[in-house]
């Protein structure tokens, strides 16, 4: 079993050392540029590849499971619009008990583990790459200086803004402009409510 271990990590480790070397040859263009450039284009990358993995990819099972879950929360809508208020009370916990709340668990873990494959795993990929290609020694190396961003000059109190620091910065931009883009445009392509015509 040792042995079988040692081989499975070997090939793990030279795995991701071609996906680093690969990542390197993609990303280097933009080395050119400033590495703030270039982790902010890695940040874009990375949010645009999880949006295009998480619409476009979802198991069988979770979408098995959300048609379920949707057909069941339906019937127990239907069952609390039943005259007796009593009896839609019942109706509803014997459907909660029967089904939903064990479809709602694997539904919820269902997706959980999708948006874990789709969302999370890339950031962290990333975020990994991130924080090994632009630590203080190699930006000191290729740039001349420990950090992305230094406020102030040498003699500042304000600490300076690592790779990590600012990746996650980006992400959280990228998402935010994702976000509301999508709300702006949705709204727009709403039809005109029929009463304002």
């Amino acid at each position: 079993m040792d042995a079988f271990l040692d081989i499975l990590w070997h090939h793990i480790l030279v795995a991701v050392g071609y996906a680093t070397s690969l990542l390197d040859l993609v990303f280097s263009p933009l080395n050119a540029l400033d590495p703030a450039v270039a982790i902010s284009a890695i940040a874009l990358i990375t949010v645009a590849i999880t949006k295009f993995l998480s619409s476009k990819f979802k198991t069988r099972r979770y979408q098995k499971l959300k048609q379920q879950f949707t057909h069941w929360y339906k019937v127990r809508q239907e069952a609390l619009k039943c005259e007796d208020p009593e009896k839609a009370k019942r109706l509803a916990k014997n459907i909660d008990e029967a089904r939903l709340n064990k479809l709602y668990y694997d539904y919820f873990f269902e997706g959980l583990l999708n948006s874990l494959a789709t969302k999370y795993l890339p950031i962290f990929i990333m975020l990994a790459y991130v924080n090994e290609t632009y630590r203080p020694a190699a930006l000191a190396r290729c740039f001349g200086r420990k950090a992305v961003f230094t406020f102030g000059g040498a003699n500042s109190t304000l600490p300076p803004v690592g790779a990590v620091f600012w990746f996650v910065l980006s992400l959280i931009f990228f998402y935010a402009i994702w976000y509301f883009g999508h709300l702006i445009y949705t709204r727009r392509r709403m039809p005109a409510d029929p009463g304002e015509l």
